[in-house]
């Protein structure tokens, strides 16, 4: 079953010069662990945020399982969706278990539920509850503070997972291990995960297909494979040839 539609969609905000995504067209199935790769300004967060309807379209028709989010509750639309950006947003004066059971708490889960649920999603994302629900943000790393704003995100069992560069801000070690443990956590849970980065080797890392964003528009949307020995011409091509180069360059020292 299809996860994510898009048809036709198109998004231009007021006084910009073109349009942030034009006529844009795929889907996504369940399941999928797609990654968005592209520039700066090239639409990768708008088409997020129109998933969850943070945006409005101009035009086209978004569909989650087949439904038309413009047909359905705001709030339910977005209850089935968890959102994780590069800053975080975890509140500074409230506990790590506080932040994860944000969402539990405004559902009004009793509290037993919301205790048991808080510990399992620490545990899985990789932090012991007893060591670190009772800690504030400013005494975590920021891997520690992502996993957090992970495990919130995940707190009402979502069916898509959204996430924006979230591993923007980490140091290169920290992001390898965490994006291991997220594909960990994609096979675990089987959610569908669309995944935001400029970056082309945590693209083609993590991605089964990878949608190509370049000016607003679909530049190719394949497996990493697929575009690797295939690419599209323009874009594309020079995309996977800087990563080449680069390749090159580590290969000399090596």
């Amino acid at each position: 079953m299809n996860a994510v539609t898009f048809q036709n969609v198109s998004k231009r905000f007021k006084g910009a010069g073109r349009s942030a995504l034009e006529n844009v067209s795929f889907t996504v199935e369940e399941g999928e662990f797609v990654t968005v790769l592209g520039p700066s300004g090239c639409g990768k967060t708008t088409l997020l945020k129109l998933i969850n309807r943070l945006y409005e379209p101009d035009s086209g028709q978004i569909l989650l399982f087949g439904e038309d989010t413009q047909g359905v509750d705001l709030v339910k639309v977005r209850r089935g969706i968890g959102y994780v950006i590069q800053q975080i947003g975890l509140f500074p004066h409230w506990t790590v278990a506080e932040n994860v059971a944000t969402v539990p708490k405004l559902l009004k889960w009793d509290r037993d539920r919301i205790r048991a649920r808080t510990d399992e999603l620490l545990r899985l994302v990789g932090l012991e509850p007893e060591e670190y629900k009772n800690r504030y943000p400013s005494q975590l790393s920021g891997g520690q503070q992502q996993r957090v704003g992970l495990a919130r995100a995940l707190a009402v069992d979502p069916k898509i997972m959204l996430m924006d560069e979230p591993f923007g801000a980490l140091d290169s070690i920290t992001r390898g291990k965490l994006q291991q443990e997220l594909l960990a956590l994609h096979r675990e849970t089987g959610k569908t995960f669309l995944f935001v980065t400029h970056d082309i080797e945590e693209a083609f890392l993590l991605g089964g297909r990878v949608l190509i964003l370049d000016g607003g528009k679909i530049a190719q949307f394949d497996t990493p494979e697929a575009i690797i020995r295939r690419p599209a011409e323009g874009f594309v091509r020079s995309l996977v040839e800087s990563a080449r180069e680069k390749g090159r360059f580590w290969e000399a020292y090596l």
